[in-house]
């Protein structure tokens, strides 16, 4: 299997992830061969949505970010929805693990809304990126350059715009996971 022996991060807020966005990257990695760790702000159950306002299904909590380092992962998944996206992006810690990945040149995977935490973590600038439209402002006053495409990799970031994109944000995720660390991906900012 492609990622066998790979440890990936998934991340979840309390409430507000975007289901799909969540659910078929965790699937995709698993079939792969990953192990799949789901960290979020709080322990129990978190709760996603679809479509940002229905209320989708609860999923475990494996870890919280006061528990988990970096270190521990060869890589990080940052599902969309934008109730999801800004409760994490207003967490120093989530903030922080997502940058000691890129500190690392570790492969990142962000979908939707979730380029915020990319935002908030500084780790934008210089870099080709996609997402949902209506960010496209943060992303470039990040220094970032945004494009509308289905799916984009920039050294060992991958990033999609919606849930539609899923069946190729998903294959380019394991295809930069199973690549590695990228010694270009370090941060920049």
């Amino acid at each position: 299997m492609a990622l066998e022996n790979r440890s990936i991060a998934l991340l979840i807020a309390p409430r507000g992830t975007e289901e799909r966005e969540f659910v078929e990257p965790r699937q995709a990695l698993e079939q792969a061969g990953a192990n799949v760790t789901v960290i979020s702000l709080e322990t129990g159950p978190a709760h996603t949505n679809n479509n940002d306002l229905d209320p989708g299904n609860s999923y475990a909590v494996d870890e919280i970010f006061a528990n988990v380092s970096a270190d521990r992962f060869d890589g990080l998944v940052i599902p969309g929805g934008s109730v999801g996206a800004d409760k994490l992006r207003a967490s120093r810690k989530a903030v922080q693990f997502v940058r000691a990945f890129f500190e690392a040149g570790k492969p990142v995977g962000a979908i939707c809304h979730a380029p915020w935490l990319l935002v908030e973590a500084g780790v934008l600038k210089g870099r080709t990126i996609t997402s949902f439209p209506s960010i496209r402002t943060d992303i470039e006053n990040a220094g970032g350059n945004w494009v509308d495409e289905e799916v984009v990799v920039d050294k060992g970031l991958v990033t999609s715009r919606k849930p539609d994109d899923l069946p190729a944000f998903c294959a380019k995720l394991i295809e930069e996971f199973e690549e590695g660390r990228h010694s270009s991906q370090t941060a920049r900012d």
